[in-house]
């Protein structure tokens, strides 16, 4: 599977994104979907997943409620849409794929997009 994130730009504090992930290939439907983002000089961290069917997600404390995942099978392609943006949002937000459920870490996730830059104005 390869996966190509988009949808990044800068926004205001408060402000909404939503980003996508494009996924070639005939398997999507197959994986479990994940956002991470990675701040500058922190470490890579887990934002929110989705299972292959999209009827189960998980999120990241932090995001909850203000964050979505969505996923269109039909169309190859995951969603995060972000809500009530704060300045620590800012990040380098990549996609990836796993075969398994429920996990955040990143060694569980067996393919990665390239990641969308997002930085929230203050």
């Amino acid at each position: 599977v390869q996966l190509q994130a988009s949808g990044g730009g800068l926004v205001q504090d408060g402000g909404s994104l939503r980003l996508s992930c494009a996924a070639s290939g005939r398997t999507f439907s197959s994986y479990n979907m994940g956002w991470f983002r990675q701040a500058p000089g922190k470490e890579r961290e887990f934002v929110a997943a989705i299972s292959r069917s999209g009827g189960l997600t998980n999120y990241a404390d932090s995001m909850k409620g203000r964050f979505t995942i969505s996923k269109d099978n039909r169309r190859n392609t995951v969603y995060l849409q972000m809500n009530s943006m704060k300045p620590e949002d800012t990040a380098v937000y990549y996609c990836a794929a796993s075969s398994v459920w429920g996990v955040v870490a990143l060694s569980r996730y067996d393919y990665w997009g390239q990641g969308t830059e997002v930085t929230v104005s203050s």
